[in-house]
């Protein structure tokens, strides 16, 4: 079961508890959606998202999903982009603490964040969507340029590069690498060196500035389900998606 901490009085840790690779299936994206809209709400103003040792997430859960039809990859969809925007319009800040690998869908929750601390390790990240035949949504787009800057966004993000700590550190994807069992905690420093500022609402200010490309994007781009869902079921995707998870029974 996901877990809910809370740390001092206003900080609240999100730990997904998703056996094994916490895949983001619906019960997990309607999850976060509801506690990063309602924090504000029960008094917290800054969020931590975790995983476990090892695992941040490993994306969508691609086995399950592939089993869903057109309506149900509809609701799926749905889901999936209302649990991005509400970290992309989150009110409070996030720190991604990227306990362990962060591939596809777990960098596309990282990039939203507004800051990201990643354990130091063989661990993977990257925008990898291209490698299944997915786009990158618009908004996450946005997020990575934000982060690496125009050229460097476009490159991994075409190439569907699979990053290591060290590479993410260096292009600005990821702004800390640190030992494993340190990461929730130099991720809970950060949200505490931001909430002792004497004015929250200069601080605010100063991030919805600072955001104010990613809140655009979210308003602009009318993220179409029916785009995902076309490429979802186009036999380019579905081949790559099932070839995909007979690579990884392979190495079980």
């Amino acid at each position: 079961m996901h877990q809910l901490i809370r740390h001092d009085p206003a900080i609240l840790e999100l730990r997904l508890d998703h056996p094994p690779v916490n895949a983001l299936d619906s019960a997990t994206l309607i999850w976060l959606t509801e506690q990063v809209r309602s924090a504000p709400e029960q008094g917290h103003r800054a969020i931590v998202l975790s995983g476990q040792p090892g695992m941040f997430t490993a994306g969508l859960d691609v086995p399950h999903l592939l089993q869903r039809d057109r309506e149900g990859m509809r609701q799926f969809f749905f889901e999936f982009f209302g649990t991005l925007r509400a970290l992309g319009e989150s009110a409070i800040p996030v720190v991604a603490a990227i306990t362990g690998h962060a591939p596809a869908g777990g960098t596309v929750l990282a990039a939203l964040c507004d800051h990201r601390v990643m354990a130091r390790g063989d661990f993977k990240m990257g925008f990898n969507e291209h490698r299944v035949g997915l786009p990158v949504p618009r908004p996450v787009y946005v997020a990575f340029e934000n982060l690496c800057g125009p050229r460097l966004a476009a490159e991994y993000s075409m190439q569907a590069r699979i990053l290591d700590g060290g590479e993410a550190l260096a292009i600005g994807l990821v702004d800390e690498v640190v030992e494993q069992d340190q990461v929730v905690a130099q991720a809970l420093a950060w949200c505490r060196t931001i909430l002792a500022f004497p004015s929250q609402s200069v601080v605010a200010e100063t991030r919805r500035y600072v955001r104010a490309r990613l809140h655009a994007a979210f308003r602009e781009e009318n993220t179409d389900a029916e785009t995902f869902l076309n490429e979802w079921f186009s036999a380019e995707t579905q081949g790559a998606m099932k070839a995909l998870i007979a690579k990884l029974k392979a190495k079980r």
